[in-house]
Parts: C-alpha cells; sequence; structure tokens
C-alpha cells in the first residue's frame, strides 16, 4: 500500500482525489492559509512517504485554461501581503511529469503563488509578473508538515483570465478540472520518491 500523504483542502477536492487515490492518506485540511496552518501539526505524523498537495488552483496567464495541471516547482506566499514564509522547493517535479504524461492531460511546470483570498481580475495579472503561473491559497503554508520528507505541489486549474468562473461557460470548465484532478489521483495514488524537500 502506499504511504503517500495527501493534502486536499476543500471537500470535494478531497472527495474526487480519495475515489481515485485508493491506497493513499487523503485529508481535507481546510481552505485559506489559517486553516492550513492549523493543519501542519494534524498532518505532520501521517505517513511515512511523500506529501503531496492536490486540488484546484486558478491560471495566471492568458494560455492557461480549466483543467490544465500545474506541477509545482517552487510555493511561495504573495510579497505584497505581509505573509514571513519563504519560497519552498518541491520535490518530485521530474517523477511527477513522468507519471502524468500520456494520461490525456495537458501539463506545465512552474511556480504557485499563494494568497490570502481569491485572486481574480487584475489580480492575476499582479500576481503573473511576480514569476508564478498558477495561484492557491494553501500550499507554502502546508508545507511544513511534510518535515523531512519530499514535498510536492499539483494543482488543476480550475478558471483562468480568459474562463473566469463567473462566466456562463464555468459549469463546463468546472466539469473538466474535476475529471482532470480524478485522473491526476489516479496516476499519483502509488508515489513514494526518495527525493527530498529543499526550502530556501
Amino acid at each position: 500500500m502506499s504511504e503517500l500523504l495527501v493534502a486536499a483542502p476543500m471537500r470535494i477536492e478531497a472527495m474526487l482525489v480519495s475515489s481515485a487515490a485508493r491506497g493513499a492518506l487523503v485529508h481535507k485540511t481546510g481552505m485559506g492559509p489559517k486553516r492550513s496552518k492549523a493543519a501542519v501539526g494534524r498532518l505532520a505524523g501521517q505517513g511515512r512517504g511523500a506529501m503531496l498537495v492536490l486540488g484546484f488552483c486558478g491560471g495566471l496567464d492568458d494560455s492557461s485554461v480549466p483543467g490544465e495541471v500545474i506541477v509545482a516547482e517552487e510555493v511561495y506566499a504573495a510579497s505584497d501581503e505581509g505573509h514571513e514564509e519563504g519560497r519552498v522547493r518541491c520535490a518530485m517535479t521530474g517523477e511527477l511529469l513522468q507519471r502524468l504524461t500520456g494520461k490525456r492531460l495537458k501539463v506545465r511546470t512552474g511556480n504557485v503563488v499563494c494568497v490570502s483570498r481569491l485572486a481574480l481580475g487584475e489580480r492575476r495579472a499582479q500576481l503573473h509578473a511576480g514569476g508564478a503561473i498558477a495561484v492557491d491559497m494553501e500550499s507554502v503554508w502546508l508545507a511544513g508538515a511534510a518535515g523531512e520528507r519530499p514535498f510536492a505541489v499539483v494543482r488543476v486549474v480550475l478558471d483562468s483570465p480568459k474562463h473566469e468562473l463567473m462566466r456562463p461557460q464555468a459549469i463546463g470548465g468546472a466539469l473538466r478540472a474535476a475529471r482532470a484532478l480524478r485522473r491526476v489521483a489516479g496516476a499519483l495514488a502509488d508515489l513514494s520518491p526518495q527525493s527530498g524537500i529543499s526550502p530556501e
């Protein structure tokens, strides 16, 4: 059985992941930095393998579409919100890409910036200008639970500049994102690497 520990912030994310990643330990951690920080203690003693944050995110550039998979190279807190957390280098990027290849998924690697509230409109452009291709509200604050274990972040785009959640086509995009998240979870369920975490 896999010893993979999966942190899934929202209930719907945890349900989708659990339905596909049968051998993994999946924990719903809650949305946002406050709940993520509170979850660190609960997660720290769980599992003995890698720790993966898996869920939805917002895309930040015009090429991003719902259902696209983002394998994070680094996660960091937005510099203009007063957070103290530094950048965290994510492990296993190459292995994750290899496992997701051939799964009928659009996959990209890049940095994920973490914020305290939903990033919409012009806020997306500001965050993209800082070097990120996706945004979430949890990953950097969950990194502390990994300890010496490998830490990785894989996110599926739910909305993007050209596909905002409030537009009529959002339902179709959400369904594509949900299918992609399940596919990702199934592909990574038995992940058991030997690499490590490298905070900066």
